[in-house]
């Protein structure tokens, strides 16, 4: 099992910058992939951003260039920092891990962006 803490959502105004943090109940090291996803109302859930074991990261299209995942294995922790946010960055932000084959999800994390 694989337990995941977000923290760091908030309002801030168009332009703005927030850092989210998922902190893992497990060595990062053991972890296959983490990903940030995100839920905005009325939509699907989105992959946002990905970190491999190995580093490699991938990014959606709409957050690319404003968006940077990192993770920190000592404190076994992944990172979203997100600069020039927009309105329509606004939605519940989702930390997740993939792990032996299982997907694993934190309880999710509400950043809403005023225009």
């Amino acid at each position: 099992q694989v337990q995941l803490v977000e923290s760091g959502g908030g309002l801030v105004q168009a332009g703005g910058s927030l850092r989210l943090s998922c902190a893992a109940s497990v060595s990062m090291l053991s972890i296959n992939r983490m990903a940030w996803y995100r839920q905005a109302p009325g939509n699907q859930r989105e992959l946002v951003a990905l970190i491999s074991n190995g580093g490699t990261t991938n990014y959606a299209d709409s957050v690319k260039g404003r968006f940077t995942i990192s993770r920190d294995n000592a404190k076994n922790t992944v990172y979203l920092q997100m600069n020039s946010l927009k309105h329509e960055d606004t939605a519940v932000y989702y930390c997740n891990a993939f792990r032996d084959a299982m997907m694993y999800w934190g309880k999710g994390t509400l950043v809403t962006v005023s225009a």
